[in-house]
């Protein structure tokens, strides 16, 4: 029972790190329209677990993207420079998209190994009832 209960960790780590990234992807979209703005990307890292030394996933450090950020020429804005530009974002919607796709499928590839798992483990605890 030990190996189902830690392929049911890890399953629920990976579920609970691509509901994350999904997050941050998300926040990414929101804004991409804010001046100024940095595009969030994530990253993951490996960890063991304390209860039961199996090795699961987690989202690493949120970093910003260094890619330069679009220059917008407006030069009404108020935050135009005197040449009529301003910094917008560099969010691009197709890598966003792109990200988001990726992390739901990652999500639901997570979530059929967790639920097979569980149908494994109630067939196993019907069998041994007999």
């Amino acid at each position: 029972m030990g190996d189902f209960s830690n392929t049911l960790s890890v399953s629920a780590s990976g579920l609970k790190a691509q509901s994350m990234r999904l997050r941050h992807v998300s926040e990414n979209i929101a804004n991409v329209d804010t001046p100024g703005y940095h595009r969030k990307v994530t990253s993951f890292e490996e960890v063991v677990s304390q209860d039961n030394g199996a090795a699961e996933v987690q989202l690493g450090p949120v970093q910003l993207d260094p890619k330069e950020l679009a220059r917008i020429y407006d030069p009404g804005n108020p935050m135009a420079d005197e040449n009529g530009y301003y910094d917008g974002s560099n969010v691009d919607l197709v890598v966003e998209i792109a990200d988001a796709r990726e992390a739901q499928r990652s999500y639901e590839a997570n979530l059929r190994m967790f639920d097979q798992t569980r149908q494994m483990s109630s067939a196993l605890l019907d069998l041994l009832r007999r």
